[in-house]
């Protein structure tokens, strides 16, 4: 039966925010990595809301006081499944836990998958390496003008990305090409994703646009998603939410361009989403300041999205719960661009949630999945050990 107390959950992934390594990080080439520490050690952080709630109590922030009674339970989460990628994370909040890691190719695609690649969608390409996106495309963006030919690139993650000015190659004709790329490199090869980038612009001034699309593998088995979707719960995705699950489990669904619209969409469906789960994904921490090592642009979006969710708070209804976490790190005061193997936090606010509660250190993004679960009533998941409990003083289940 879904608990008495809680009738609508709202999850708020802040994309890459992490807390620091996980004990694996040096098999993943990222010890010493703290996205959100290192970056309380460079910017005095002005974020009152995340801290009254317990950020600080995760782990300590430079130039901010931790609280000693946090309005929020608090703890961080260790991923259980290997890898360091947005779909592996996400599925693991969701209650999957993968036994074996998505494939990469640190030395780019295979040369014959790329010349049949380039047979299929009836263009040569450019790249086929492993590169930061916005630096492949100052670098190639000039031959892709001249040429037409699509940039084509990894990363340390399971990923196949395709690069094109809008101009040049238009927006459905490079999902369309995406399309021919996730049957060879995802159904073909057993890959994460294919990303559709899109930029405008001209060179020196290319710009990515809000056009991006992810086009992810499906979830191997049911998720939370999924149970609540079967259980007539509405589940509704903010942000690329519905990219990442390729649609499975979700209702409905609002695509998002920055933070700030993400923010908005969240603040109009706890004004109107009546119950069940706002999923949403705030993906600029990533992709506009993680992957461009750009610490600064970070620290003042973590000041934005703390101002919005201190509105968000008085917003809340007596049966909500408020879920923040995050699903990987990146940290960018690091030399490198990719993601970072990093704990991830766990913030839970609710005016029937115990306040100040440590909820300590989870051993599995799945957790949350499982809590949410019984919360629900549509458990229990396959992994994962609830801590709804803790939070609300129910008995155990």
């Amino acid at each position: 039966m879904p608990h008495p107390s809680f009738r609508r959950v709202i999850v708020i992934v802040l994309d890459s925010v992490g807390v620091g390594e996980l004990p694996d990080a040096g098999v993943y080439g990222d010890q010493g990595s703290n996205t959100l520490g290192h970056i309380a050690e460079r910017y005095q952080l002005r974020i009152p809301t995340l801290n009254a709630l317990g950020i600080s109590r995760i782990l300590p922030l430079a130039g901010l006081t931790a609280p000693a009674e946090p309005r929020a339970a608090f703890g961080k989460m260790a991923e259980a499944s290997p890898g360091k990628d947005s779909v592996t994370g996400h599925w693991e909040l969701m209650g999957i836990v993968l036994e074996k890691p998505f494939p990469t190719f640190p030395h780019g695609f295979p040369a014959d998958a790329i010349r049949e690649f380039e047979r299929r969608i009836g263009r040569g390409t450019l790249g086929n390496t492993v590169a930061s996106g916005t630096q492949i495309i100052d670098d190639l963006g000039p031959e892709h003008l001249r040429t037409g030919k699509p940039i084509v690139y990894t990363s340390a993650d399971s990923v196949f990305q395709i690069a094109a000015h809008e101009d040049v190659i238009p927006v459905p004709e490079q999902y369309r090409i995406c399309e021919i790329a996730y049957e060879m490199f995802v159904n073909g090869m057993g890959l994460g994703r294919v990303i559709a980038r899109p930029f405008v612009g001209a060179p020196g001034t290319f710009t990515r646009t809000s056009n991006r699309h992810d086009y992810a593998v499906p979830p191997f088995e049911p998720t939370l998603l999924d149970r609540l979707t079967g259980a007539g719960v509405p589940v509704l995705a903010i942000g690329k939410i519905r990219d990442l699950f390729a649609g499975q489990g979700i209702g409905q669904s609002i695509h998002t361009k920055s933070d700030a619209e993400g923010m908005e969409a969240v603040a109009r469906a706890v004004a109107s989403v009546p119950d069940g789960l706002i999923f949403a994904n705030l993906v600029d921490f990533d992709t506009q300041y993680g992957h461009r090592n750009n610490p600064a642009g970070y620290a003042a979006n973590l000041e934005m999205v703390d101002a919005r969710i201190g509105t968000l708070l008085p917003a809340l209804r007596t049966d909500d719960l408020l879920v923040l976490t995050a699903d990987h790190g990146n940290d960018p005061t690091t030399p490198s661009t990719d993601h970072a193997r990093e704990y991830v936090p766990l913030l839970v606010y609710g005016s029937h949630a115990r306040a100040g509660v440590n909820l300590g250190t989870r051993g599995t993004f799945a957790d949350l999945g499982q809590t949410l679960a019984e919360l629900f009533g549509v458990g229990p998941l396959k992994h994962g050990r609830s801590f709804l409990a803790d939070i609300s003083g129910a008995p155990a289940r």
